[in-house]
């Protein structure tokens, strides 16, 4: 489902409402697209000194500054950022981590090579990175995830048309030296659809974690994790809460379903 442009600590609160019905089963698997106003947030892992800029300069830029619960250091979401928040029951398709953060970088390879942009991995760092004509690789795409119970959540942020101005406030995921990238930059400027660069991610991850991706609408997504919500606190199935779910919402709930640590940032 696509959020469109969120602030942070809201796509946070719904990432938690979804980890917890995802536990309780009564909804299945689901990723979340979204863009975040610019914002910096750091890892469990993170060191402060790899922020750069004081709490008075970030405050004149209007970026926010969050604490978060997923692996990894220090990174910026900004505008023109593609930022995937997978929710999935790890258990039911693999019990690995490393390999499931091996394929968040694997889809974004993949997508990236349908724009004719070559990226890839670095030995020892995670995330997705190019590197062009000996230079220092440049990050195209950061990675930092959250496990509890197998359930994930966090995941991945992918710089589509970002400002890359921004990763000058920090010391990005922590690694000296390495530059950001954007798909636009490396396209020679040329425009790309944030929309159509989330649509191959999805097709691609869809494909490594053999899962079938339906895009669902906002509207009815939120009903119906309105609706798995007022299920767990009736303890009824959620079929059976059609009418007093209809009546908290005020609408006609739609019977169709929603569908789809460790970490550095």
């Amino acid at each position: 489902m696509d959020l469109g442009r969120i602030a942070w600590t809201e796509a946070f609160t719904l990432q938690q409402r979804v980890v917890a019905a995802r536990k309780a089963g009564t909804v299945p698997d689901t990723l979340l697209f979204c863009e975040h106003p610019n914002t910096i947030t750091l890892g469990r892992n993170a060191r402060l000194q790899h922020l750069l800029a004081s709490e008075s300069l970030l405050r004149q830029k209007r970026v926010e500054l969050h604490h978060t619960n997923r692996g990894g250091d220090i990174t910026y979401h900004g505008p023109g950022q593609l930022v995937g928040y997978p929710i999935l029951h790890l258990a039911a398709i693999r019990r690995d981590i490393g390999w499931y953060m091996r394929m968040l970088e694997e889809a974004m390879i993949r997508a990236s090579a349908e724009f004719g942009v070559t990226a890839v991995r670095e030995a020892g760092k995670t995330g997705v990175w190019v590197a062009k004509g000996g230079a220092a690789p440049e990050k195209l795409a950061a990675l930092g995830v959250h496990l509890s119970r197998w359930v994930t959540s966090h995941g991945f942020a992918y710089n589509v048309s970002t400002d890359l101005r921004y990763f000058g406030l920090i010391v990005p995921c922590g690694i000296a030296g390495s530059g950001a990238t954007s798909l636009e930059k490396l396209l020679g400027g040329a425009s790309v659809a944030i929309a159509e660069v989330a649509e191959r991610v999805a097709k691609h991850l869809g494909a490594m974690l053999n899962l079938e991706m339906r895009p669902v609408p906002r509207v009815q997504f939120m009903r119906e994790l309105e609706r798995a919500e007022l299920s767990a606190q009736l303890g009824a199935p959620a079929e059976e809460i059609l009418p007093a779910a209809a009546k908290v919402s005020g609408t006609t709930i739609p019977g169709a379903g929603m569908e789809a640590v460790r970490s550095d940032a």
